[in-house]
């Protein structure tokens, strides 16, 4: 699994190499649930033909089966949403996390109608011990632009100190003696997308990267101009919200 890893990593492209302008990417607001559920000949009739498509990708698991959800906007409205649950059959190890949820994500990515201009998914890119996390994996099987957006510090040192940034500062991620490149490259982004007035309380950063065909520095701007006031990018907070729909549904 490391070197088929280390393979895929040779085969990412970390630098931009993709087709939409990325002034356009813009800042969608608060979708109504109607945005949510209108059919994609609707949506097509209120987005902007020059805006990418730029699909969510987040997961919630029952049991030993994985619920991959998919939500794709364009110019801040829902066009299409997909899902699929799959049996898992590989457990979860530190490391390989996308030989366990992979699967699953590429079920409901094929099943999508339109084909997205981004991926962003709930997981590492390039932040990996080996570069090729979960968005690496995916990115570069589809041959997509996509960004890892994680929650927790995988691997990698940050330049500066974390702890209690404001909103929309940012620190770059250094390859260290963990990750299987020179030291100092940087492979990310810790990105400080919200955070409380109040000094008492603190939202912890974002650890953005690159999947495949998007540099580190692009990534950080992309995640900026999707989020909506919320930790997360729209994004992959609305597939975080349609997967723990579908998960009810199915409890």
């Amino acid at each position: 699994m490391e070197s088929l890893q280390r393979e895929i990593a040779d085969n990412a492209v970390f630098a931009d190499r993709f087709g939409f302008d990325p002034a356009t990417v813009r800042t969608p607001s608060e979708p109504s649930q109607q945005q949510l559920t209108t059919t994609a000949r609707d949506a097509d009739s209120t987005a902007s033909v020059d805006a990418p498509l730029v699909a969510g990708v987040d997961q919630a698991f029952l049991d030993d089966r994985a619920i991959s959800a998919v939500v794709v906007l364009q110019a801040g409205d829902v066009v299409e949403r997909a899902h699929a649950v799959t049996d898992l059959s590989i457990p979860y190890i530190p490391g390989l996390l996308a030989f366990r949820e992979g699967g699953p994500i590429v079920a409901a990515l094929e099943t999508l109608d339109r084909t997205p201009d981004l991926l962003c998914l709930d997981g590492s890119g390039r932040i990996h011990y080996r570069q090729a996390g979960l968005a690496t994996h995916i990115g570069v099987g589809f041959d997509t632009p996509s960004i890892g957006i994680a929650k927790s510090l995988l691997c990698g040192t940050p330049h500066e100190s974390v702890d209690g940034r404001p909103t929309g500062w940012r620190t770059p991620i250094e390859a260290d003696d963990d990750v299987d490149c020179t030291d100092g490259t940087v492979i990310g982004y810790a990105y400080q997308s919200r955070q409380y007035d109040s000094p008492s309380r603190h939202i912890n950063p974002l650890y953005v990267s690159p999947g495949h065909r998007v540099a580190a520095e692009t990534t950080t701007d992309l995640v900026a101009a999707l989020c909506d006031g919320y930790k997360l990018p729209e994004p992959t907070r609305l597939a975080d919200s349609y997967a723990a729909e579908i998960k009810a549904e199915l409890s």
